[in-house]
């Protein structure tokens, strides 16, 4: 089977095209298609429910934090072998960083040459969708609109009117049509949709988004306007390790802590990695390790756990003060604290830095970041400039350091405090910054050689 595959875009955020997305990734897969998935821009959410719908990796082409030809790169490897291929795209079409759409979905499809697939959400409208729609059209005549999917119809009278004024004034085929539902797919919380790690129901969801996308899609004719992906050439992203002494590297993974992005596991696997997934909701103390990732997450949510589980706490740091390289990203951050406090209740952290944690209900930090390094730290060069992205709703309480004693000065976003970054100790580099590996390949690299010298350093 030739790989095909079509960018998913919307006409904003909450058009309905994670519901389209993850529902054809799983109604393909479930038909024993290879289905390779992408998310466009930083998201680890979408890009989590997407990977459960697809039963294997799910990647993110950022063109901001990647280079346009990384970005193009990265998906004709990642697609080699596959059957179809799904991008989703972020929030509306043209939607970018400046009034030109920089970075935008539009953008992303126009780099992969690949088709759109426009989904727009009905809501009170019937005719308008068609002149919305001719506006996408007709912004950007590069962009390859080939259908429509209408979301949140009412009706079937409602269906029928869209569908012809859609297809009479644009031209566009309607490919389905997905009826108003009356409970939410994707649970939401005041932090965004729940990731599918922290949510029970997310098998039954599944489920029920395969009979819904069977049910409501036209399938074939779909599949019949993806267009052919094409083959990659060399490019050191296979997944082969470059030394054969591997180094066992510890990577918290569970309902806590579940932000990871698959390259960024993948590139640590080409250096030389054994990964080591642990749950620090339920082991009992670290396993031996050369080398500790602790990504992002929600650790607010599991909290009482994470406090429980005073043994594991315990032992990591022990582990950060015996010399261990850990490198820990926003929640991995607020873990390493000595505790955060949630209405009005403290609880204790694992305590490598002395820092009580909050939480706001607005957002602290969210968007694009770029940092540079002017101070020292256990993996990044000093004068590097790393691109990243920061979200995050918790506030520091407490501190008793001083801005100069972080390692990573912004230059655009918040950090975690006074325009600065990173914080050290030993071998651990934490920071509110996240990075992805493709976009930033010094941080692995400067990841596992602290990995290996350590090792080297006491023997081992």
């Amino acid at each position: 089977m030739q790989t095909k595959g079509i960018v998913i875009a919307g006409l904003a955020g909450g058009s309905g095209k994670s519901v389209v997305s993850v529902g054809l990734t799983a109604l393909l897969a479930r038909q024993g298609k290879r289905v390779v998935p992408f998310k466009k821009g930083p998201d680890y959410i979408d890009a989590g429910w997407l990977k459960l719908a697809a039963g294997g990796s799910c990647y993110n082409l950022d063109p901001f934090l990647m280079d346009e030809e990384v970005v193009r790169r990265s998906f004709l490897v990642h697609s080699s072998g596959a059957d179809r291929v799904i991008v989703e795209g972020n929030r509306g079409l043209y939607d970018g960083v400046n009034p030109e759409g920089g970075y935008s979905t539009a953008e992303l499809a126009l780099s992969l040459k690949m088709p759109v697939l426009l989904v727009v959400n009905c809501t009170k409208t019937t005719r308008t969708v068609a002149a919305m729609v001719l506006g996408c059209q007709k912004l950007d005549e590069r962009v390859d609109i080939r259908g429509v999917v209408l979301n949140q119809i009412g009706t079937e009278r409602h269906r029928s009117i869209v569908t012809q004024a859609v297809e009479t004034y644009t031209g566009l085929p309607v490919l389905g049509s997905v009826p108003r539902m009356k409970r939410d797919i994707f649970p939401m919380r005041h932090l965004g949709v729940t990731p599918h790690q922290e949510y029970e129901g997310s098998g039954a969801a599944m489920d029920f988004l395969v009979e819904t996308m069977q049910k409501h899609l036209d399938l074939e004719r779909i599949e019949e306007i993806m267009a052919p992906v094409g083959r990659p050439m060399a490019s050191g992203l296979e997944i082969l390790p470059q030394d054969p002494s591997l180094l066992r590297i510890g990577v918290l993974m569970d309902a806590a802590f579940q932000f990871y992005y698959s390259e960024n596991l993948e590139a640590l696997e080409r250096l030389g990695a054994e990964l080591v997934m642990i749950d620090a909701l339920t082991a009992s103390a670290l396993p031996a390790l050369d080398g500790l990732y602790i990504g992002g997450g929600f650790p607010e949510t599991s909290a009482g756990e994470l406090a429980a589980n005073a043994g594991f706490r315990q032992s990591i740091k022990q582990a950060a003060e015996a010399g261990l390289p850990i490198y820990a990203e926003c929640g991995g951050l607020i873990y390493l604290g000595e505790s955060i406090v949630l209405d009005g209740q403290e609880y204790p952290l694992a305590g490598v830095f002395p820092i009580r944690f909050g939480m706001s209900k607005k957002p602290q930090a969210h968007g694009y970041s770029v940092f540079e390094v002017d101070g020292v730290n256990p993996f990044y060069s000093q004068g590097a400039e790393i691109k990243g992205h920061e979200f995050r709703y918790s506030t520091i309480l407490e501190w008793q350091g001083r801005p100069e004693h972080l390692s990573l000065k912004m230059t655009r976003g918040q950090g975690f405090m006074s325009g600065r970054d990173g914080l050290t100790m030993n071998n651990v580099l934490a920071l509110y910054t996240h990075v992805h590996a493709d976009g930033t390949p010094e941080w692995a690299d400067g990841f596992m050689n602290r990995c290996r010298l350590q090792k080297e350093s006491v023997g081992r």
